[in-house]
């Protein structure tokens, strides 16, 4: 008996658990709708050193050309619909909810990529989080020996998701140690608080950590390294792709051109060789 799928998408997550659960919501589906595929089981690290998130693919399965009791959406040997692919392992449609002239649609599922993807929580539980937050990650500098302070915020919402998030902000001297090479320790050092705070509430937690500025001024290069490849495709008039970057990464890059006229983005690539590839519009 084979099956055919209409439909695939990659999730991450903090755990294999978590990345599929993020993806089926996403997709509106239950477990035993889908296929999951693991690409990268992800490791926690340690302060900078092999952190990664979990990977995995989910393939929605189509009803079975056998019909079944519980399966009656469709009759047996039917023809395919209208560029539907009768080779499905080889042809399926990628999860991309716009191409070309809607670079604003691209930035939301962009957005969507990212481990911070949830259903929102109320300003209460922000407000829980950051507590526990800060008190736990003031604990963990003093355990390491960092003379910092930690400090909490809740963003604006964002502009077209709605959401919040809380930024714990550590201030003080000689906090390079904190951050590491193109932030990968900064990277762990977040990913095992979110594990810890998670722990303590009792569900996922989704702050995001800063140490002196360091996101904001990765933000703003990354802004103008968009604008700069942007006007690379304009002269040249043929995409152009960047280099592998984190989610939170690709989706400032998806951000920056999200308005732009004339050039769109799209993420390509998988695992920890994702980057964002930027296209002329014809």
């Amino acid at each position: 008996m084979s099956s055919s799928y209409d439909s695939q998408i990659e999730s991450r997550g903090a755990t294999v658990d978590a990345a599929v659960a993020a993806g089926l919501q996403r997709l509106g589906l239950d477990k035993d709708q889908v296929i999951v595929t693991v690409i990268d089981e992800g490791s926690r690290g340690l302060l900078g050193i092999g952190s990664r998130d979990a990977v995995v693919q989910l393939t929605v399965k189509s009803p079975e050309p056998e019909p079944p009791a519980s399966m009656t959406t469709g009759a047996a040997g039917a023809p395919p619909l209208a560029g539907e692919s009768t080779t499905p392992l080889q042809t399926q449609p990628k999860p991309k909810v716009a191409r070309k002239s809607d670079g604003r649609q691209k930035a939301v599922a962009e957005a969507v990529e990212r481990d911070e993807e949830q259903t929102p929580v109320s300003l209460a539980d922000l407000e829980a989080e950051r507590t526990a937050a800060v008190d736990t990650i003031t604990e963990l500098l003093g355990m390491m020996h960092v003379d910092a302070e930690v400090n909490g915020q809740l963003t604006e919402a964002d502009d077209m998701t709605g959401q919040q998030l809380n930024i714990v902000d550590i201030t003080g001297d000689d906090l390079a140690v904190l951050i590491g090479p193109r932030g990968g320790t900064l990277d762990s050092l977040q990913y095992i608080s979110r594990l810890m705070i998670s722990h303590k509430l009792h569900r996922r937690a989704n702050f995001v950590i800063d140490v002196e500025g360091y996101r904001k001024r990765r933000e703003q290069a990354l802004t103008r390294l968009a604008q700069h490849m942007a006007d690379k495709v304009r002269q040249r008039g043929e995409a152009i792709s960047l280099e592998p970057m984190p989610a939170s990464e690709r989706r400032v890059i998806h951000m920056a051109l999200r308005d732009a006229p004339d050039v769109y983005t799209e993420s390509l690539g998988e695992g920890r060789q994702r980057r964002v590839r930027i296209f002329p519009k014809r």
